[in-house]
């Protein structure tokens, strides 16, 4: 067996590890809730739509904010309690997007997109999980303020975590969508897929919602039936991630496959292909001779294909 390739220490991937504790159970304890607040160590996360609020800073950015800064930046369409770290509460505290725009014209914010701030470094790693569950949150709060149910105006309640309808008495909460994001692997090649979004050099890995009253292992079997016409057997789970993009949860597969030929959907992909274990390496360390690359280390799928390439898949 050759022997596996250096690829440098595991970078950490994005969103996760979040060192919050998110006591759900104070979540219904309107007290408890106003205590966090009212205490000076208490921080929010500012955000406006897509927009992330820091205030400028060297070496990183400062996303959290008190409780009272966040207040003079605009007034608050929802605020949402994340969570305390070591007592002190955190919350997500959005404002309306034209208020953000705004806040781009002053000297002292930086307001950008959250996925600037993560492939870029633009603040400490550790707001990252926190600045995912705001966003997420927040934009469920923005699609949902009327009962789907009676279409009657909802409330938001339990520290946001509900929204209640007054008429039919229907309770709403924060929806997450599963994806299944896989490898399909053959030996010692893997097949990567190409969407049209993807910047022109980045290959990645096939991914598809997973359909009401479906398993994990069927949807890998069928998006990627669908989107390269590759049959798939075994099926190992790797890990998952938060994917705030509205409100994703991406679950990490490799997938043992059957076939070979590739009948790509053009609907879905732009196109896709195998690529042997050597290429991939050159992929992973940016020194491939096309130029072609894999997805930066804030996304689950570099870390899919990195673990194929250095066997440390779970199948026997």
């Amino acid at each position: 067996m050759p022997p596996r390739p250096d690829l440098g220490p595991k970078p950490r991937l994005g969103y996760i590890d979040s060192r919050l504790e998110r006591a759900a159970e104070w979540r219904t304890d309107e007290a408890a809730l106003a205590r966090l607040v009212a205490d000076a160590r208490a921080g929010a996360y500012v955000i406006g739509g897509d927009l992330i609020i820091m205030k400028k800073g060297a070496p990183l950015n400062q996303p959290l904010f008190s409780m009272s800064e966040a207040g003079a930046l605009g007034p608050a369409t929802e605020t949402v309690f994340l969570g305390h770290l070591d007592g002190a509460g955190r919350f997500g505290f959005g404002i309306a997007p034209t208020a953000a725009e705004t806040l781009k014209t002053r000297d002292e914010f930086l307001v950008t997109d959250l996925r600037s701030i993560t492939v870029q470094g633009l603040a400490d790693a550790d707001h990252l999980p926190p600045i995912a569950e705001a966003k997420a949150v927040l934009h469920w709060h923005a699609r949902h303020r009327f009962c789907p149910n009676c279409g009657t105006a909802t409330q938001a309640v339990d520290g946001g975590w509900r929204r209640d309808c007054a008429n039919c008495k229907t309770q709403h909460f924060p929806r997450t969508d599963p994806v299944v994001i896989m490898l399909p692997f053959d030996g010692g090649r893997c097949l990567l897929g190409r969407s049209p979004r993807f910047v022109p050099t980045m290959w990645s890995c096939l991914a598809g919602f997973v359909e009401p009253g479906e398993s994990i292992e069927d949807a890998v079997h069928r998006e990627t039936r669908e989107e390269a016409g590759i049959t798939c057997g075994r099926v190992s789970y790797f890990r998952s991630q938060p994917w705030p993009f509205p409100t994703t949860l991406m679950i990490g597969c490799h997938a043992e496959a059957l076939s070979s030929d590739i009948v790509v959907d053009r609907a879905e992909l732009e196109d896709a292909r195998w690529f042997s274990k050597d290429e991939v390496v050159t992929m992973l360390m940016r020194k491939h001779t096309g130029g072609l690359s894999t997805p930066p280390p804030v996304a689950i799928a570099h870390h899919i294909i990195r673990a194929w390439v250095e066997d440390e898949i779970g199948f026997d």
